[in-house]
């Protein structure tokens, strides 16, 4: 196994914006049949700098970006990054990731996952994972009919990423598949410690009563070439048979280490890292799951506390946000070879 040294993610700032533009933006929206209804996405892609700026996910909480929309597309072939937001997120949660590769040289699709996106979430069905897949297979087909990106697009290096839930479904998409019987194991013995198991009992979703069949198929597409998946669900209760198909170029990114890891994603006490033997493996500390989110504001903690929202803000003693973004960045780059 090629595994990494531990990141301490504060001594490691990386210099991702070296005279870049902003990254250009396009949304789109798709009918997606497998939904029976359509879907919002959105292309991030390298700009001449030209067109209309505007801040973009700014809210009271998180910090925005500044993209532009109507930029000319930079010359050559680029690399494409389908991105995946986790469950309950939107195509605003991972924006930072997606300029941050745009302005480097990367074409970045990114969709709101009908039935488990922020103000569009349905439990049950948004826990047949499968259809995240389509909705990015379906994105990459909306890329490539798009005359403005079609001619500049490097077959040869397209990756799935995504983050927690969102870094299950590229892992699906670069051919792992998922074990119905052993997730429905690991939540029986697991539940207690499990902040995704507990959280389908509190609201009495079941794994049970979603499609083994489905559950259990390979929902592969042939045109990833590349997996990054950074803190991903659905990790345990597989084995070998899960992983006889998955692509070479895999990279698995784990946030936090002891206490502040999380249990759900954690894919070395699950052992799912044993089930990717050439996979590139990285730990980023001091982190926690939540520090994949965008950027906080100085009132963000406040804000949240008094909302009785999740703490996503509330980073481990000594954490530096912003560097572990640049080092997730940086491992992605260096993977499509920007």
């Amino acid at each position: 196994m090629k595994l990494a040294l531990t990141i301490t993610a504060a001594l490691c700032t990386v210099a991702t914006t070296i005279s870049a533009e902003p990254a250009g933006y396009a949304p789109f929206s798709v009918e997606a049949p497998h939904h029976q209804r359509g879907m919002i996405g959105a292309i991030w892609y390298p700009s001449m700098g030209d067109g209309r700026a505007f801040d973009f996910a700014d809210s009271a909480v998180f910090h925005g970006v500044t993209v532009v929309e109507e930029a000319t597309l930079q010359d050559g072939q680029h690399p494409v990054v389908l991105l995946s937001h986790g469950m309950g997120g939107n195509i605003r949660s991972l924006t930072w990731l997606a300029t941050q590769l745009a302005e480097q040289g990367a074409i970045v699709v990114s969709v709101n996952h009908p039935n488990s996106t922020w103000g569009d979430f349905d439990m049950r069905l948004g826990l047949q994972h499968w259809t995240r897949v389509q909705d990015l297979s379906l994105a990459l087909d909306t890329l490539l009919d798009d005359p403005k990106f079609a001619t500049h697009v490097d077959p040869n290096r397209i990756m799935a990423a995504g983050f927690s839930y969102g870094g299950w479904t590229a892992l699906s998409m670069g051919g792992v598949r998922g074990d119905h019987a052993g997730y429905v194991d690991h939540c029986e013995t697991y539940e207690a410690q499990s902040s995704h198991c507990a959280g389908l009992a509190q609201i009495g979703v079941s794994v049970e009563d979603i499609s083994e069949t489905a559950w259990n198929a390979s929902f592969a597409d042939p045109r990833v070439t590349h997996v990054t998946a950074i803190d991903p669900g659905l990790i345990w209760g597989l084995d070998a048979a899960a992983t006889t198909d998955v692509i070479d170029n895999v990279r698995l990114i784990g946030l936090g280490q002891g206490e502040d890891r999380l249990f759900a994603v954690d894919f070395v006490q699950s052992g799912f890292d044993t089930l990717l033997p050439t996979a590139q493996i990285d730990t980023i500390a001091p982190a926690m799951h939540f520090t994949a989110l965008p950027l906080c504001k100085p009132m963000a903690e406040a804000i949240l506390l008094e909302e009785q929202d999740d703490p996503v803000c509330t980073d481990p003693a000594g954490t530096d946000r912003a560097a572990v973004h640049d080092t997730i960045t940086r491992h992605i780059l260096s993977d499509l070879g920007l």
